[in-house]
């Protein structure tokens, strides 16, 4: 009980509390009327003059209600309580008083932990203090507090949905965050990968080779140009000022971009089947980035591998990726210490897939993904 107390009076107040609209003014607008109406024309009404002036004078803390909850709620029920020492000995009667409860609202829907604790200790100690000196009855001390308790509800319920509409804005900026990082990794990643492998197959073949150093270089200057361009797509995203490109994603019929021979590494054989005609953007996006890492991977670390295989098929439920290799067993693993199988796993199981990878059965390295067409989230 005592952590749950502290946790509640260490609770901060909702972020961001919306600033005076006009709704606000109309509120005030509409209850200094009927404050009036009511204190000329209500029966019975003692110290008429001067129960109307309190109640109006106290009706504009509703204007700070979202900002200044316990304070506004302060003073509105410290100037109630003492309102009987200007009239006699009277309680105030005005029903117009009744807006208090929205300040209740107010201090439970914007107000930090403490601010909630000390407002509605002034509140029960109000209603407790009434009866006490036999101001009420104890039924309408009863009564009092179901009304508050009325007031408090709605104001948790909606604190509460706020702060999980926030957790999960939160997780969905996380998950973001993780899907920028992994294609940063699967595309300018990939990108470097390959300048750096020409560039030493250039400087191998410069004295011997001229042409295919010069092939190099534009190769690089190629590779570097997609990996800038790809960067700043993702500065993009990551800025708020500046909105992002809406260019389509990779798809799965820009594999054959992959296939070919290199001279610095082993040739990439694709081979697409099935109908994919109707497969999930999303499940597109991601068989492309696990293609592409995966043969980034192979031509990375797989030692002595002259073909890289990559093979796309599709039935009525699902999409089917292998990429292998035929390099010396365990040589297309990725090092130990690298985020690339941690990162095709995520992507997998973000859309409700699976992503292994391990050696294959007589030689080389093989990736599996297996995605949903429709990219079910787990």
């Amino acid at each position: 009980m005592h952590e749950v107390l502290r946790s509640v009076w260490a609770e901060p107040a909702p972020p961001h509390p919306p600033a005076r609209v006009w709704r606000d003014w109309a509120l005030l607008g509409a209850l200094v009327p009927l404050a009036v109406i009511e204190g000329v024309f209500r029966a019975g009404l003692q110290w008429r003059a001067l129960s109307v002036v309190i109640v109006v004078a106290v009706l504009p803390t509703l204007l700070w209600r979202r900002t200044r909850p316990l304070p506004m709620l302060a003073i509105a029920f410290g100037v109630t309580a003492l309102a009987p020492l200007a009239m006699g000995g009277t309680e105030l009667e005005n029903n117009a008083v009744a807006f208090v409860l929205i300040l209740v609202y107010a201090l439970v829907r914007w107000g930090s932990g403490r601010a909630i604790v000390l407002g509605l200790a002034i509140v029960f100690a109000k209603i407790g203090g009434a009866a006490a000196v036999g101001q009420i009855s104890p039924g309408d001390m009863f009564a009092g507090f179901v009304v508050v308790s009325a007031a408090i509800t709605p104001g948790l319920a909606l604190r509460y949905r706020a702060a999980a509409r926030l957790r999960e804005l939160e997780r969905v900026k996380l998950l973001e965050r993780e899907r920028l990082a992994r294609d940063l990794h699967d595309t300018v990643a990939h990108h470097v990968s390959a300048m750096a492998i020409r560039a030493q197959a250039g400087l191998a073949t410069a004295a011997s080779h001229p042409d295919a150093a010069t092939d190099a270089l534009r190769v690089i200057e190629a590779e570097a140009s997609r990996a800038l361009a790809e960067m700043r797509g993702m500065v993009r995203i990551l800025r708020r000022d500046e909105p992002a490109e809406l260019t389509p994603g990779p798809r799965i019929a820009d594999l054959e971009k992959l296939a070919g021979r290199h001279r610095s590494g082993p040739s990439v054989d694709v081979g697409i089947a099935g109908d994919l005609d109707d497969v999930s953007p999303a499940v597109g996006s991601a068989i492309f980035r696990l293609a592409q890492e995966s043969v980034t991977n192979a031509r990375r670390h797989a030692r002595h591998a002259t073909r890289i295989q990559v093979r796309v098929s599709a039935d009525p439920d699902s999409v089917r990726l292998q990429v292998s290799d035929d390099g010396e067993a365990g040589g297309g693993a990725p090092a130990g210490t690298g985020y690339g199988l941690i990162g095709m796993a995520e992507r997998a199981g973000l859309l409700g897939g699976t992503c292994e990878a391990g050696p294959a059965a007589g030689r080389g390295w093989t990736v599996t993904a297996v995605l949903p067409r429709a990219g079910g989230a787990t």
